[in-house]
């Protein structure tokens, strides 16, 4: 199979950033729940198990797989040496032994197997989570491109499931119709978790067959990935006319993302952007409710997976970097609606920012 445009950019860039750091290879690790690394160097998108992939800065790159299926996979997508490899770990030493005396950098360093770092000064590895990362979070433009695509079919997937959301459907209905509408649009991985009903309702989750009403919430988050590349929306709708309550609380939702984003630039801190948000749910005393018990994150970065660095936190004080993909998205309960999602993907532009989606901000009422 020939490369892809992007892979061979982003190799290309790599062995670039490896040259001026001075490393001779890179070891990197994935698995399907951070698989960002791993897809930057490889263009893979693991589904399950575990992989190391030694990176050359000579061009050479050899993937280790302890899934069998997922190597078979990976040898037919034909972009570097696949090896499939149970003992992953043992599998990877002997690579590092057969490398010789080269600089060898590991990331994520945090992820990196223990059977590995034990041993990092005899196998001659050190932590390089440094140098990846900032790629990751530094789009170039070609990978802003891909995202904007992938916004422009979550805005057009967000209008299908819309649609669907009528009321004795099931949750799982909905995202058969999403699913069926992003793989005609030759999407093959979306991440997606719906909310149906009212107070009750605390959060979002994979569908369980829950049955809609008129008068529920319909929450979601659709995040397609075109490319590699993911970008999110956060919408919520009403199963037919909003009630003044609900319109009343949407409306808190509506000035916490306003706020988020307008404090968004470059160099300011996740936790600037995160207090922003928060603060207009206390002004509402509503406080309680962006606490670690209603709410996991205000925001997060996005791009080669859907949650990547940084986690748009209080107390997260990593500096938001020019050109980086991010959603802010004020996601929490509220005690008089229910749960409640509003948020869009966007590009930090100096001082201020480009959103890559065009869907209207209101709280949807589809007719019963």
């Amino acid at each position: 199979m020939t490369p892809s445009k992007a892979h061979v950019a982003r190799s290309g860039i790599l062995r670039e950033e490896m040259e001026r750091a001075d490393i001779d290879a890179l070891l990197i690790y994935g698995n399907n729940w951070h698989a960002d690394s791993l897809r930057y160097a490889t263009d893979f998108g693991i589904q399950e198990g575990q992989a190391l992939a030694l990176v050359g800065k000579d061009g050479v790159t050899t993937l280790l797989l302890d899934d069998r299926a997922e190597a078979e996979r990976a040898k037919a997508e034909g972009n570097c040496e696949v090896v499939f490899a149970p003992k992953l770990i043992e599998a990877a030493r002997e690579l590092l032994g057969r490398a010789g005396n080269r600089r060898v950098a590991a990331t994520p360093w945090r992820l990196m197997p223990y059977g590995l770092t034990r041993d990092a000064r005899d196998l001659r590895i050190s932590d390089g989570a440094a140098l990846l990362e900032h790629l990751l979070m530094a789009k170039r433009d070609f990978e802003i491109d891909s995202a904007r695509r992938a916004a422009k079919l979550a805005d057009e997937g967000y209008k299908v499931f819309r649609d669907a959301a009528r009321p004795g459907r099931k949750d799982y209905e909905l995202i058969s119709e999403i699913e069926a509408f992003f793989r005609a649009h030759r999407v093959a991985e979306n991440f997606m978790i719906i909310g149906v009903g009212g107070v009750e309702v605390r959060g979002m989750a994979p569908p369980v067959g829950k049955t809609i009403k008129a008068g529920d919430l319909v929450s979601t988050e659709l995040t397609p990935c075109v490319d590699g590349y993911y970008a999110q929306v956060c919408r919520t709708l009403v199963s037919g006319p909003a009630s003044e309550t609900q319109l009343k609380s949407f409306a808190v939702y509506q000035d916490a993302l306003e706020a988020g984003l307008a404090a968004v630039k470059a160099n300011v801190t996740a936790a600037e952007i995160a207090k922003a948000e928060n603060d207009v749910f206390r002004a509402h005393g509503l406080g309680d409710y962006v606490t670690s018990e209603y709410t996991r994150v205000r925001g997060h970065g996005i791009g080669l997976f859907p949650d990547q660095r940084p986690q748009i936190l209080e107390d997260v004080k990593l500096p938001i970097i020019d050109n980086s993909t991010i959603i802010v998205h004020p996601n929490t309960y509220h005690p008089q609606a229910g749960y409640m999602v509003l948020g869009d993907t966007i590009v930090v532009r100096g001082d201020s920012y480009e959103c890559l989606g065009s869907l209207s901000r209101e709280l949807f009422s589809v007719p019963v």
